[in-house]
């Protein structure tokens, strides 16, 4: 972690995985909050920032680092921190920087108590929620994902979606600077390799095609004619690993998802018939925390033409009724493993942020509230469209989105860069969308150009801004 990093850090604000404190004077209430990262989703406490923001520093003696590793001594169980001391150029002082790194092993306390995040504010954690956290930890080495697969090697894994794994977690702030390309180290650090053994999260997470012979390692998709189940109009399974599945299942809503055209100022705007984030949400939601240990069933999604709706086998967590999933902040993970790797993606949010997000995205775009079910051995989330809006509608002639576009060029700066770099950079994982919505318009509009005009297919295609592009960028 250098000095960039800090500024980084410092420019998101105090939140539920930031903290500022002005010294080490407060370094108990630093220690408070560090637990309370360790009971969430991870965070960073930094000393010599005060509240607003403003680096101010602190000088750093032996005495200094001696009380620092005292403290951490005082969480329990053990816990994954790291100490960095950064310098600031300008003076003899340093900034401190803690950073707690989500764990299965929580809950934590810290001197006897544990503690939880709530936004930016720190607090006590209730008995009620510590029980839940206890029981969630205790199940978590009987659970499927955790269960050694013997017949699993780290060679039949891909290599590159582990260390894009690892990158966007750097990049998101979810995982430190010096996470390291080992990946029997990287792996350790997710929880899914042990004792040189691999478990079954590794496998649904990571495994090439031709390694997943898990039944649960599929999903359903399928469009209806009409309303009911009575005539197929496509019907397909996909095999693969998670990120594959998800892939596949966004890209069959593009398929026969209808695009609508909602005039944004003089621009005309394309948009699904349920938008998309919404939907994004809900089946990674369905692929994290399925049941994976029921083997006859898979995570499926119909569109039929008047709703689309999402299933996964399994049940909401121990105590949850449908009426908790908007009010209930704490993630309760099925799959605290593959969880934690997809938040640490940023795939992922808690779960009760996924289901606001989803919520939000619908009540944003004039739709009703999705609608959740928990009955007959499955959790299914439906979304309904709009009375003038149906999955049959024909798809709008002109797919030039003003703010798609100016979202693309704004990912350039001096750059020249590839399909997948670009991709990257907008996090989107579409490649027929990501062509679609905003490669072609930029490039038919004139805004960037290939260095291969005359080769679309060259493997080493890039593109670079126009001057009419770089000009589209200092208008936005």
């Amino acid at each position: 972690m250098d000095f960039t990093n800090i500024q980084h850090l410092i420019s998101q604000k105090e939140s539920v995985n930031i903290e500022f404190k002005k010294s080490t004077g407060q370094l108990e209430r630093g220690m408070e909050t560090l637990c309370a990262f360790l009971n969430g989703n991870g965070g960073t406490v930094l000393f010599g920032v005060s509240d607003n923001g403003e680096i101010v520093g602190q000088e750093i003696a032996d005495t200094t680092k001696r009380s620092i590793a005292e403290h951490i001594r005082d969480l329990s169980p053990v816990a994954p921190v790291e100490v960095h001391y950064i310098p600031i150029e300008t003076s003899n002082k340093y900034i401190i920087a803690i950073y707690a790194e989500e764990s299965i092993e929580r809950p934590f306390m810290y001197k006897g108590r544990a503690y939880m995040r709530v936004e930016s504010t720190t607090s006590v954690m209730p008995q009620e929620v510590y029980n839940q956290m206890l029981f969630a930890r205790d199940g978590v080495r009987h659970r499927w994902e955790s269960l050694v697969n013997p017949n699993l090697k780290i060679s039949d894994l891909d290599e590159q979606e582990i260390l894009k794994t690892v990158r966007l977690g750097i990049e998101s702030g979810r995982l430190p600077e010096n996470t390291g390309t080992f990946i029997p180290d990287i792996l350790g650090r997710f929880s899914l390799f042990d004792n040189g053994q691999l478990n079954n999260a590794a496998a649904i997470l990571f495994a090439k095609g031709e390694k997943l012979d898990y039944f649960q390692c599929m999903v359903r998709l399928a469009r209806f004619r009409g309303t009911d189940k009575s005539e197929f109009i496509d019907n397909v399974q996909v095999r693969g690993n998670i990120f594959q599945l998800l892939d596949a299942a966004m890209s069959f809503v593009f398929k026969h998802l209808s695009l609508s055209g909602v005039v944004n100022g003089l621009e005309r705007e394309e948009q699904l018939s349920v938008p998309y984030k919404a939907l994004r949400e809900a089946v990674i939601n369905a692929l994290c925390h399925r049941e994976y240990r029921v083997a006859g069933a898979s995570v499926g999604l119909a569109i039929y033409d008047d709703r689309v709706v999402i299933e996964n086998p399994g049940t909401l967590p121990k105590g949850w009724k449908i009426e908790d999933l908007k009010s209930k902040k704490l993630s309760a993970a099925q799959n605290p493993i593959i969880a934690n790797v997809l938040y640490k993606r940023r795939l992922l949010e808690s779960w009760g942020r996924g289901i606001s997000l989803m919520v939000d995205e619908c009540v944003n775009k004039g739709l009703p509230e999705p609608e959740f079910d928990d009955s007959c051995g499955f959790v299914t989330v439906t979304f309904r469209y709009n009375n003038h809006i149906s999955a049959t509608q024909a798809p709008h002639k002109h797919h030039i989105s003003t703010t798609q576009v100016a979202e693309l060029v704004k990912v350039f700066g001096n750059e020249t860069l590839s399909v997948k770099d670009l991709m990257e950079r907008l996090k989107l994982n579409n490649r027929s969308y990501f062509t679609k919505q905003y490669l072609q318009p930029a490039v038919n509009e004139g805004f960037i150009v290939p260095i291969y005009p005359n080769q679309p297919r060259n493997p080493k295609q890039k593109y670079y801004l126009t001057e009419k592009g770089k000009r589209l960028v200092e208008s936005c």
